[in-house]
């Protein structure tokens, strides 16, 4: 009596939790989902479903709001002259690599099939390579390095992309031509086509980590506080959209090598898992990075804009201010001039005037008597005159 609560409880958590589950209870038995019409084929079920109804509108809300966020930024960049920089393209091109994130889920409700098996090998790393491949671009022009400013950051995101185009290209060729089979995979080798992805990812994130230790220690005099501020605000969300991303890769990659396999759940919960992590990942880019930095460039183009300072109450444009009055000096002061002059030619008619009396000056002095030049000399220089014994 004491383990029937617990075999009920078991129970109905199970029933609770295949109800809630990526496949609804009645895929469990191959049977059609409620909603679906009796002509619908068979692969095109996980759209009626719970799940893929769930998935279709997150993913469909995120495309629409990529698209016209787009939309909004190339009719403001027209308006606007000073928009058209190498940052609003990458900005662009990673919207448009988002928006492909958002519609890419489709391809994984739909059933597995020679349609859609390229779309999912080719498509899904080439847009996620391009998004990352973005995220580490923009890190890098942050930095201040010179391979990555202006419109050469646009080159890097796509250099970085088409790496990934290559690997993905070439597998599809010698699958499909050189060894002319039908597109499978298995999903270990589907994980391990995204590895240059993760690697994207890896060193997208060891940037942001960089430029956040950068913003935090130093500081620079020729930025300002708003500057510095928003530096450190779009490192930090930078990073936190790198890592959020990693966490999902980290989890669906989990489960599609190990988990599902372990859980049982292997061939039903591979495809919900990668729809899921797709819509989610496509969210943390757009919310983390995509409005954000929209908001940062409106906010930078808005302080370019701002008026020079009005000096208008210091100095009139129109009129010069006054030069000052020339100061005469010593040389162009005539009255010192005259004064100089004259003092200067009394003294040169005493010094004459004495100089014919130096031969009688030794007799003068013998005899105790003082010349009269010599009285006016020393009456001048302000000296005590002797007087004769």
């Amino acid at each position: 009596m004491l383990l029937q609560p617990i075999q009920t409880f078991r129970l109905d958590f199970l029933s609770c939790f295949c109800y809630f589950s990526f496949y609804h209870c009645e895929r469990w038995n191959g049977s059609r989902p409620v909603g679906c019409g009796s002509a619908l084929a068979q692969e095109y079920w996980p759209l009626c479903d719970t799940w893929g109804i769930v998935v279709q509108a997150a993913a469909g809300v995120g495309l629409v709001s990529c698209v016209v966020l787009m939309l909004a930024l190339l009719l403001w960049s027209a308006c606007a002259s000073r928009c058209r920089s190498g940052a609003l393209a990458a900005l662009l091109l990673f919207l448009l690599a988002t928006a492909g994130i958002f519609a890419l889920p489709y391809s994984f409700i739909i059933a597995l099939s020679p349609q859609t098996c390229p779309v999912r090998v080719f498509v899904l790393g080439v847009l996620f390579s391009l998004a990352f491949g973005a995220l580490l671009a923009r890190g890098l022009a942050l930095l201040g390095v010179a391979l990555a400013r202006g419109w050469r950051e646009v080159a890097v995101a796509a250099a970085l992309a088409l790496v990934q185009v290559i690997v993905a290209t070439e597998w599809l060729l010698v699958v499909l031509v050189q060894d002319k089979r039908t597109c499978q995979f298995s999903q270990p080798e589907f994980a391990m086509l995204q590895i240059y992805v993760m690697v994207l990812l890896a060193a997208a994130l060891m940037t942001a980590l960089h430029f956040l230790r950068y913003t935090c220690v130093t500081y620079s005099y020729s930025d300002s506080g708003s500057t510095h501020r928003q530096n450190k605000l779009q490192a930090a969300l930078l990073v936190l959209t790198l890592l959020l991303s990693a966490c999902v890769w980290l989890i669906w990659i989990t489960l599609l090598t190990y988990g599902n396999h372990a859980m049982g759940r292997s061939p039903l919960w591979d495809d919900p898992v990668i729809s899921v992590a797709l819509t989610a990942n496509g969210w943390v880019l757009l919310l983390g990075h995509g409005f954000t930095q929209v908001r940062f460039m409106c906010k930078s183009n808005a302080r370019t804009k701002d008026p020079p300072l009005d000096f208008t109450g210091w100095t009139s444009p129109r009129t010069q201010p006054a030069a000052p009055p020339d100061l005469k000096t010593g040389t162009d002061n005539e009255g010192f001039q005259t004064d100089a002059d004259a003092r200067r030619g009394n003294r040169g008619v005493r010094y004459s005037e004495c100089a014919h009396q130096i031969p009688d000056l030794t007799v003068s002095v013998l005899n105790n008597t003082i010349p009269a030049c010599t009285e006016q000399d020393q009456s001048t220089k302000g000296l005590p005159m002797t007087g004769t014994g």
